[in-house]
C-alpha cells in the first residue's frame, strides 16, 4: 500500500446469513481509499450498510470477501450509542484503553487529564454515565478514543441522538481536534449537512446492497459557512444522489 494511504478497500462484499440458507447482501463490490490525515464521510439511505462498512474497517466484522489494507494498527472508534461502561466514572472510562495497553499509572494519569481538558469534561471526571447528559457521555466516548492516540479514528453517527445545540457544539470540538492532530477520520452519518460541514470528501452509498454512487470532494476552507451558496450546492448534490 502507498505510504500516503491510511486505508485501502478493494472489491469488498458482505452478506449476513438468513433463514433457510439465504443470505442478505449488504455490501456489494465497494472499493475506495482514504489518505493519511483526511476526513472522509460516508452517507446514504438508512439500513444501507454504512455502519457495517465501518465495523469491517474496525475489525469488528469480517467481510465475506474483498481486501482491506490499513496503514496503521492504531485505530479507535466512537460509537453512536456512546458504548461507555456504566459502572466506571468518566475518568475510568477514558483510562480503560490505556490500562488494556499496559500504560503505567503516571502516564495514564497525564493522558487522561489532557483528554478531559481537550473535550471539555473538566469537573466531570468522577461522574458516572448516569449522572451525565448525552452530550457529556459522547465527550467521554470521544476522549476514550483519543486517549490511545489513534492514527485512524472511526466515528459512527456520533451526534444523532443529541439535541441540535449540543450536536453542533460537539461537531466544532471534533473539527478542532482533527485540525490539531490530523489523524485520518472516517465518519458515518445520515446528516448530509454534517458531512459537508466537516469532511474533505464524501462517499455516497446506494440502497442495500451498498455500492458507491458518488465520490465528492468538498473544496471549502474551514470554518465553513453553512449559509453560503457553495455549501448548499454541495448539500443539494449529495441529497439528490441519495434520493435518486
Amino acid at each position: 500500500m502507498e505510504n500516503n494511504l491510511a486505508l485501502k478497500i478493494s472489491h469488498l462484499h458482505h452478506s449476513f446469513p438468513e433463514e433457510e440458507g439465504r443470505k442478505l447482501e449488504v455490501i456489494k463490490d465497494i472499493s475506495f481509499e482514504a489518505q493519511k490525515g483526511e476526513f472522509l464521510s460516508i452517507v446514504g439511505p438508512s439500513g444501507g450498510g454504512k455502519s457495517t462498512l465501518l465495523r469491517i474497517i474496525a475489525g469488528l466484522v469480517k467481510p465475506t470477501s474483498g481486501l482491506l489494507e490499513l496503514g496503521s494498527s492504531r485505530i479507535a472508534m466512537v460509537f453512536q450509542n456512546f458504548a461507555i461502561f456504566p459502572w466506571l466514572t468518566a475518568y475510568e472510562n477514558i483510562e480503560f484503553g490505556l490500562k488494556m495497553k499496559g500504560i503505567n499509572v503516571r502516564e495514564r494519569k497525564k493522558i487522561v487529564h489532557e483528554k478531559i481538558k481537550e473535550v471539555g469534561l473538566s469537573g466531570f471526571e468522577n461522574k458516572y454515565p448516569k449522572e451525565l447528559s448525552g452530550g457529556m457521555r459522547q465527550r467521554v466516548g470521544i476522549a476514550r478514543a483519543l486517549a490511545v492516540n489513534p492514527e485512524i479514528l472511526l466515528i459512527d453517527e456520533p451526534f444523532s441522538s443529541l439535541d441540535a445545540f449540543t450536536a453542533e457544539k460537539l461537531r466544532k470540538d471534533l473539527l478542532a481536534i482533527w485540525l490539531q492532530y490530523k489523524m485520518t477520520v472516517v465518519m458515518v452519518t445520515h446528516l448530509v449537512e454534517e458531512a459537508v460541514q466537516l469532511s474533505d470528501r464524501v462517499l455516497v452509498l446506494s440502497p442495500r446492497p451498498a455500492r458507491i454512487k458518488l465520490e465528492l470532494a468538498i473544496p471549502l476552507k474551514h470554518p465553513r459557512d453553512k449559509r453560503s451558496q457553495e455549501f448548499y450546492a454541495l448539500v443539494d448534490k449529495i441529497v439528490a444522489e441519495i434520493e435518486q
